[in-house]
């Protein structure tokens, strides 16, 4: 029953954060994020209850399907929200307080990890992010860290690289790159220029 009661505000929480969303059976029966958030909800039961290898499948299995890559262990409040979804990636450790909303392309992973002895990674560790209350994140950016946590009701931007602690109500955003487009005489880019321009965008 927990978990029935977790998914419908996680049903909520997409049809509100959506203005395209029309009701909440559109929500169910279509948005891949629900779908990725139901299917952990379960999982990370069975991985709580130690059942071996289901747990990771269920996950995988999930990722072939939506783009969402969330491990089981992952911590997850209520209310998350995953919108559009492709490309985002929650590591093992993760923990994600409630009305949460991510954007695609966004990772919550891990910087280096400590290897042990016989030089093999030292397991159940705090590896990966913690995102409190309340905290939205644009498309494309890299939260990385176990020592790393997102304050209650920030926001960060798209395509940032986070290594650090953000204080509550924080808004990161990167600096917005400066384009330079030269215009032939009738107004249109030069083939040059053009190519300068993807340059500029490669090198950034």
């Amino acid at each position: 029953p927990e978990v029935r009661a977790m998914i419908t505000e996680d049903t909520r929480a997409a049809y509100e954060g959506d203005p395209a969303a029309l009701s909440f059976s559109e929500v169910q029966i279509s948005y891949p994020g629900l779908f990725a958030i139901v299917s952990h909800r379960i999982a990370h039961e069975l991985y709580l209850l130690e059942v071996p290898i289901v747990p990771r499948v269920m996950s995988e299995w999930v990722h072939t399907k939506t783009g969402i890559d969330i491990h089981p262990g992952a911590r997850i409040g209520h209310g998350l929200f995953i919108d559009h979804g492709t490309g985002v990636v929650i590591g093992e450790t993760t923990e994600i307080g409630n009305r949460v909303k991510i954007y695609q392309g966004v990772t919550l992973g891990a910087r280096s990890f400590p290897l042990d002895e016989s030089g093999l990674p030292i397991k159940h560790i705090k590896r990966h992010p913690t995102v409190e209350d309340d905290v939205v994140i644009y498309s494309n950016a890299s939260i990385l860290g176990g020592d790393t946590v997102i304050g209650k009701g920030s926001t960060i931007g798209g395509n940032v690289f986070i290594m650090e602690s953000v204080p509550p109500g924080s808004f990161v955003a990167a600096i917005h790159p400066e384009l330079q487009v030269k215009k032939s005489q009738n107004g249109s880019i030069t083939p040059l220029s053009y190519n300068r321009l993807l340059l500029q965008y490669r090198t950034l």
